[in-house]
């Protein structure tokens, strides 16, 4: 592979001149290259970047509105360790595009067997034993956790069967996950003869536990609202999850290395995609001297490109920036997060988004999950312990799971150990979601710190925890550009609502205008692998290669 070209410093938009001697440029539109416009440079965009330039389009722009690209990866350096604020693990190997870019890259030959994990819940170590605490500073046996365990897992196996063998979904279930699951787990608790009352209570508070923990996996503000009906077809691939020692990012930097740095625009939020473009409105635009045209920001490289009229350029798109520079193209290409789309859609498309389209925006679900880290010039946990699980005693009967303001916390379902302690020195990850994951972005570090520090006090019955030495965390859902972790099929959403967002704009049947104006990608739009980094990946591959096929169809 070449050597990475540096990203640093991209602020301006180079636009590539047009070409008449490639071969596409015989195709669909035979006297120019293609204008392609893509917006985000997280690893969808990256990867429809990517093939993109090598099946020979020159004419493609990335435009990123944060400082840097990757999306929602976001690697930390700390001391020797990586730590993952955002993608973390590569889930499944065969099949799976980022493992392989993994393995043939030399990227996981450092991975421990403590950071192979096979459990479903993913630890960062499947060494070692989850300690489950109570908020009386209590250990739960053993034996209780693995009983309790076999329990929930039995019943999560049932949440599959209703779409993998279409099974009907019965009313009292509201087609959730979480009441189906609450209430088959509860009754099972409550019909064990062997029980006391004082263990049938403990279960039911881990049940409520569990829940959030699903939840954090899920990135959903609590497992009520997924829907049971579809939560069986999102697929795991074959093999464990992996974590990269040396970060995320690696990935990322291994599908930006053949991006030309000027391909991509850093700190170049959109603000409207102007799609279907009429003659009448391109010619206000070309007359209207408040508009910074394309070519003001780059002259003296592109000085042969002024002065046209874009009624003769006849892009069906334009692209308007919030530093008010439009840019025409001929497809655009958007990775935007599902989090962003719910809010911002309305004033990001003219004309607006077909109505199904803007259905599935809304009904599709996506919530943040955050992680907290902290770092301890000592451990207080014993050799042995992977994570510490915070059970509320007082949560058993509880049927939702939403907490005021103040009291945030209470949805932390758990602190993992990084491991080995070798490369990560003491350091725990929290996990939290939902709108107490937004409270907790609004709170400080030190207020985050002392808060963490109190529960593990109390949940360990040892008061003399220090305070961390240091405090590292996400706030993905009050990142403007992200507004979210990633997507979950909502009660009343479908595998159907994916295909939708996903389906290109405008319609084929629906109008004579030129197809494929705007494309979409990113991990929502993946009916099978929503949620991952590899389902983002293959998204901007399919839109790339969508793109490429039709220039290759019309080739004469």
């Amino acid at each position: 592979t070449q050597p990475k070209k540096s990203l640093d410093g991209m602020q301006s938009c180079e636009i590539s001149s047009d070409s008449t001697d490639d071969p596409l440029s015989s195709g669909f539109r035979p006297h120019r290259q293609p204008r392609i416009v893509v917006i985000g440079a997280g690893l969808a965009g990256l990867a429809a970047t990517r093939v993109l330039l090598k099946n020979g389009f020159t004419d493609v722009t990335v435009l990123e509105a944060s400082d840097h690209v990757g999306g929602r990866v976001q690697s930390v350096k700390n001391g020797e360790a990586t730590l993952e604020l955002g993608a973390t693990w590569i889930h499944g190997a065969n099949g799976n595009p980022v493992y392989h870019l993994a393995e043939e890259n030399g990227l996981l030959e450092h991975t421990t067997d403590g950071e192979r994990s096979v459990g479903r819940i993913s630890l960062y170590t499947k060494n070692g034993v989850a300690h489950y605490q109570t908020n009386v500073g209590k250990r739960i046996p053993k034996d209780l956790v693995e009983e309790f365990s076999d329990l929930y897992n039995e019943v999560y196996e049932l949440t599959q069967e209703f779409f993998q063998n279409g099974k009907p979904v019965c009313a009292e279930s509201q087609n959730s996950v979480g009441v189906f699951t609450r209430d088959l787990v509860r009754r099972r608790i409550m019909v064990d003869p062997d029980d006391s009352e004082s263990t049938k209570k403990l279960k039911l508070s881990m049940l409520q536990q569990y829940l959030k923990v699903e939840s954090c996996e899920s990135s959903s503000p609590s497992m009520d609202e997924v829907s049971l009906s579809e939560f069986g077809e999102w697929t795991e691939i074959p093999g464990a999850h992996y974590v990269i020692p040396e970060g995320f990012k690696k990935i990322v930097d291994l599908l930006a290395q053949d991006i030309p740095s000027h391909t991509i625009c850093l700190c170049k939020p959109v603000r409207c995609i102007h799609w279907n473009y009429s003659a009448q409105h391109r010619e206000v635009i070309g007359k209207g001297s408040h508009v910074k045209m394309e070519d003001n920001h780059n002259d003296k490289n592109h000085s042969h490109q002024r002065n046209k009229d874009p009624l003769i350029l006849g892009q069906p798109i334009w692209v308007e920036c919030e530093d008010e520079e439009w840019i025409p193209a001929d497809h655009v290409i958007v990775t935007t997060s599902l989090g962003v789309l719910k809010q911002n859609h309305e004033a990001m498309f003219s004309p607006s988004l077909p109505e199904d389209k803007v259905l599935a925006i809304e009904k599709l679900g996506i919530s943040t999950t955050d992680k907290i880290f902290l770092e301890f010039e000592e451990p207080f946990w014993s050799p042995e312990c992977n994570s510490i699980q915070f059970v509320w005693e007082d949560e058993a009967q509880l049927e939702q799971l939403a907490y005021p303001e103040d009291l945030w916390y209470k949805k932390i379902c758990s602190f993992d150990v990084l491991y080995p302690p070798e490369r990560y020195g003491y350091m725990l990850s929290g996990w939290i979601c939902g709108q107490e994951a937004l409270h907790m972005e609004r709170c400080d570090d030190e207020t985050v710190a002392e808060t963490c520090t109190e529960l593990l006090r109390r949940f360990t019955g040892n008061p003399d925890i220090p305070k961390p030495k240091r405090i590292l965390r996400s706030s993905w859902g009050s990142n403007p550009y992200i507004r979210g972790s990633y997507s979950f099929t909502r009660v009343g959403s479908s595998g159907q609502d994916c295909e939708r967002l996903a389906m290109p704009l405008p319609y084929a049947n629906s109008t004579k205008a030129p197809p494929l104006q705007v494309l979409f990608a990113g991990e929502a739009t993946h009916r099978k692998y929503y949620s991952t980094t590899h389902g983002a990946l293959l998204s901007g591959q399919r839109e790339a290669t969508r793109l490429m096929e039709v220039y290759h169809d019309h080739k004469a």
